[in-house]
């Protein structure tokens, strides 16, 4: 299960690190929670990084996700890459909860 999750990360963080930065831009202002994503995904790739190969505890970071975008619920006044972006965190969860 491991190897899973660090596979779901090489292929899909560069992309939410585009993602996530480009919400805050295009939606920060409307959508101020979009900086709290941000902030959350660079503390998860971080912990991800330092690991080593091991899935770190992100528990803290997935509870105040769930918080902040009510359970990964999409606006309805925003673009295509805020909903990915909601939905690759989702999936992130749900694939580390599965470890």
């Amino acid at each position: 299960m491991t190897k899973s999750f660090y596979e779901w990360t090489e292929n899909h963080f560069e992309t939410l690190d585009l993602y996530t930065a480009a919400i805050t831009r295009a939606h920060g202002k409307n959508h101020p929670e979009a900086f709290s994503v941000r902030d959350l995904f660079v503390r998860i790739q971080s912990k991800v990084q330092k690991a080593a190969g091991n899935v770190p505890d992100l528990t803290t970071e997935f509870a105040e996700l769930q918080e902040i975008t009510n359970h990964y619920a999409i606006p309805g006044d925003v673009c295509e890459t805020y909903a990915a972006t909601y939905h690759l965190l989702e999936e992130l969860e749900q694939i580390y909860r599965s470890v």
